[in-house]
């Protein structure tokens, strides 16, 4: 049921994100919040009936369509994940070797993590990090969150490093959910800065929810790296 619900995503997200006002979710998906974000982007939280207890999904558009579909457990450990720009999945392995785990960030201040996710396209990818509450509450938008410092490094099946990223994300106690912040985002040979900052929490009934189209920064940054950051986990 999960791969079904993430195939009608697929097959629904490019026509709306380009062409339309309002993003549509598959029959049976609810959305309950959207995030106009920093470096073009407007990311689409939501829930599907099909899905077990504590699963929630996002979506992230920019100007371009989508960029990201994933889903997380009540833990934020990644279950799923759909890269449209690199066209490859990724599931979580059974038994990690160190989960994810948001309540233990929220009772300890502090949450290492040790996992592969498998796919098909590209093979195992190994996920290190950690994630630490800093002390700061920070309000966007009438919203309240926690501010976090991470780092993350993502690991080729021979060993080597693909990817490293630290910096400052925001965790949202109300939705269980990690959210975007700013970072270093370090690939062989090359590094920058990113900015994903929240920007504008809209809910159901206000004005741009499930808009198709993102506000800030757009044609200054057109595309976002297809790698998940925020929401699961760092």
């Amino acid at each position: 049921m999960i791969r079904t619900a993430l195939a009608l995503m697929i097959l629904a997200a490019p026509a709306h994100a380009q062409t339309a006002e309002v993003f549509s979710l598959p029959a049976g998906c609810d959305a309950y919040l959207t995030i106009q974000s920093r470096s073009c982007a407007v990311d689409h939280h939501f829930t599907c009936d099909a899905d077990p207890e504590g699963v929630k999904r996002r979506v992230s558009l920019s100007e371009e369509g989508m960029t990201y579909l994933g889903s997380t457990d009540r833990e934020t450990q990644w279950l799923n994940s759909f890269h449209p720009l690199s066209n490859h999945s990724e599931r979580l392995e059974d038994s990690p070797a160190d989960p994810a785990s948001l309540s233990e960030l929220l009772e300890t201040g502090r949450d290492s993590y040790d996992f592969v996710t498998l796919s098909d396209e590209v093979g195992p990818t190994r996920y290190v990090g950690e994630d630490r509450l800093i002390g700061n509450l920070v309000t966007i938008d009438d919203v309240t969150l926690r501010e976090t410092e991470y780092e993350i490094t993502a690991y080729a099946p021979d060993g080597t490093e693909m990817w490293s990223s630290a910096g400052n994300e925001f965790v949202s106690e109300r939705f269980r959910t990690f959210l975007g912040g700013t970072g270093r985002v370090t690939v062989p040979g090359d590094s920058y800065e990113k900015d994903d900052s929240p920007v504008e929490f809209i809910f159901p009934g206000e004005p741009g929810f499930l808009s198709a189209n993102p506000k800030h920064d757009c044609g200054v940054m057109m595309s976002r790296l297809s790698i998940p950051f925020e929401g699961e986990p760092s």
